[in-house]
C-alpha cells in the first residue's frame, strides 16, 4: 500500500513518501541566450499551448525583420516556454508549451531547459498542470502580474525519482495522444458545422429559397446572380446612423459585440479594459445592427456584426446602423454577416489601422427582396440555426470535458496521486 506525506505545496497536497520537492532551479535553468548573430532564422510563436513557425517571416524576403528576431531567444528541441504575460487578466487558458523544433521566440516569455537529473516531458506535464489549475497566476510581480525565472525558479514541483519519472511521462504521452487525436476530430467536426452554416446563410440571403425562379447579375462582385424580382440599394437607404451618447452615464445596461453576438457584461466589472466611466458609449435599441468597423488590417478573423436584441450602451467606436421604418433588421443582419464571412468590409477601410465610419460603410450596395421574402429567408435561417447552433454546442460540450479530463488526468499523475500501471 502506497503511503504518503505532506508535499508542502497548496495545490499539490500529498504525495508518495519516496518523492521529495525540490525548487525549479534544482532541475532546470533559464535560457538567455540572445539571436544576436542569427544564429536561427526560423521564429516561433506560441500559440494555443503549442510552439510552431511563424509564416510570412522571413529575413531574406524583408531584411527589416532582423532587429526582431535579433532580440529573440535562441531555443532548441525539448525546451520549455512560459508565458508569464499579464497573469492578472486569464485571457491565455494554455501558458505552457514545448519546443519541438530549433528557432527563436521572443524574449517576453521565459524559456527554461531542463537538467540532466529530471525528465523534461515529466517537467512539461507537470508545468501544464501547475497552469490548468492557476498556479501561476497569483505568482507575478508589477502592475501587470508578470512571472520572470527568478520568482518562477523558487516555485516548488513534487519531484519523483528518475524511472518513475519516465513512467509517468511516457504513459501521459500515450494517454494524451489518443486524447488529442479525439480533440482534434471533433474541433473538424466544429469546423465542418460551421462551414455548412456560412454557406447556408450566403446562399440564402443572396440567392432566396426559390432556386427555380429567373436570376439577374446583382452587379455586386461578392453576390454575382441574385433572384430577378430583387433590387439593389446603398445601405443608407435603409438604415441612419444612430449616435446617441450615454450622457452623465445613466444608462448601466452594458453590450459588447462578441463572436458575432451582441451580448450582456457587467458593469461593475474590475480589471479588463473597461472605461473610468461610460458616458461617451452609445445608446443603442433593439433591431439595430452593430458593426466593428476599426483594425480592418490586422484582424480578419473576428466577427463583425451583431444584432442588438434589447435597449442598452455600446461603445462609440462601432458604427451603429438604426433600421429605417420597415426595415427588416433580422434580414439585413443575415445579409451583412454573409458580406463579413466573405470578407467584404477588409478591402473598404483607410487609414493605419484601416477604420471604416459610416459615411463610408452607408454606400455599401445591399439586396432589397419582398418583405415577404425577408421574413420567410429570416424563420428558415433562424429554425436551421437553432439546429446547427446546437450541434455545435453540443461538439463543444464534448470538447471541453475532453479537455477537463486530460487536466485532470495529468495532475493525478505527476502529483503521485495515482500510479502508473505496472506492465
Amino acid at each position: 500500500m502506497q503511503v504518503n506525506k505532506d508535499s508542502g505545496i497548496k495545490w499539490v497536497g500529498e504525495i508518495p513518501d519516496n518523492w521529495d520537492s525540490v525548487p525549479i532551479y534544482y532541475v532546470s535553468q533559464e535560457v538567455r541566450k540572445k539571436n544576436n548573430n542569427i544564429f536561427q532564422k526560423a521564429a516561433l510563436k506560441f500559440t494555443y499551448g503549442t510552439i510552431v513557425r511563424k509564416k510570412n517571416f522571413s529575413i531574406d524576403e524583408d531584411p527589416s525583420l532582423r532587429k526582431t528576431i535579433e532580440n529573440y531567444k535562441v531555443v532548441k528541441p525539448k525546451d520549455i516556454v512560459i508565458n508569464g504575460l499579464n497573469l492578472n487578466f486569464d485571457f491565455v487558458t494554455q501558458r505552457v508549451g514545448f519546443v519541438t523544433s530549433p528557432g527563436a521566440i521572443t524574449s517576453a516569455y521565459i524559456v527554461i531547459r531542463a537538467k540532466n537529473n529530471i525528465n523534461e516531458k515529466y517537467l512539461l506535464y507537470l508545468l501544464k498542470s501547475y497552469d490548468s489549475v492557476k498556479a501561476f497566476n497569483n505568482m507575478g510581480g508589477g502592475v501587470r502580474r508578470i512571472l520572470n525565472f527568478n520568482i518562477l525558479s523558487k516555485i516548488k514541483i513534487p519531484f519523483p525519482p528518475m524511472k518513475e519519472q519516465k513512467r509517468i511521462a511516457d504513459f501521459l504521452d500515450k494517454k494524451c495522444g489518443q486524447i488529442d487525436k479525439l480533440l482534434v476530430r471533433i474541433n473538424d467536426e466544429i469546423e465542418r458545422l460551421k462551414v455548412y452554416q456560412n454557406s447556408l446563410i450566403i446562399r440564402t440571403v443572396t440567392k432566396g429559397l426559390d432556386l427555380n425562379i429567373s436570376m439577374k447579375d446583382s452587379g455586386i462582385e461578392w453576390v454575382g446572380s441574385i433572384p430577378e424580382s430583387w433590387g439593389v440599394v446603398p445601405l443608407y437607404k435603409l438604415f441612419n446612423e444612430r449616435k446617441s451618447k450615454n450622457i452623465a452615464g445613466r444608462e448601466q445596461n452594458l453590450l459588447s459585440l462578441s463572436y458575432g453576438k451582441i451580448k450582456r457584461r457587467d458593469i461593475n466589472a474590475k480589471g479588463g479594459l473597461l472605461p473610468a466611466n461610460f458616458n461617451t458609449y452609445n445608446i443603442v435599441e433593439d433591431g439595430d445592427i452593430i458593426i466593428r468597423p476599426t483594425d480592418l488590417q490586422n484582424d480578419q478573423h473576428s466577427l463583425r456584426t451583431g444584432i442588438v436584441k434589447e435597449h442598452g450602451i455600446i461603445t462609440s467606436a462601432y458604427i451603429d446602423l438604426a433600421p429605417l421604418p420597415n426595415t427588416n433588421s433580422a434580414y439585413y443582419h443575415y445579409l451583412l454577416h454573409s458580406y463579413d464571412i466573405e470578407k467584404v468590409f477588409y478591402n473598404m477601410g483607410n487609414g493605419v489601422r484601416q477604420g471604416l465610419n459610416y459615411n463610408e460603410f452607408s454606400k455599401l450596395k445591399v439586396l432589397v427582396p419582398s418583405d415577404r421574402e425577408m421574413c420567410n429567408i429570416v424563420d428558415y435561417l433562424n429554425r436551421k440555426n437553432r439546429i446547427l447552433d446546437s450541434l455545435v454546442e453540443k461538439k463543444q460540450q464534448q470538447l471541453n470535458l475532453l479537455k477537463e479530463y486530460k487536466n485532470s488526468l495529468i495532475y493525478e499523475y505527476v502529483t503521485g496521486k495515482k500510479q502508473v500501471p505496472k506492465m
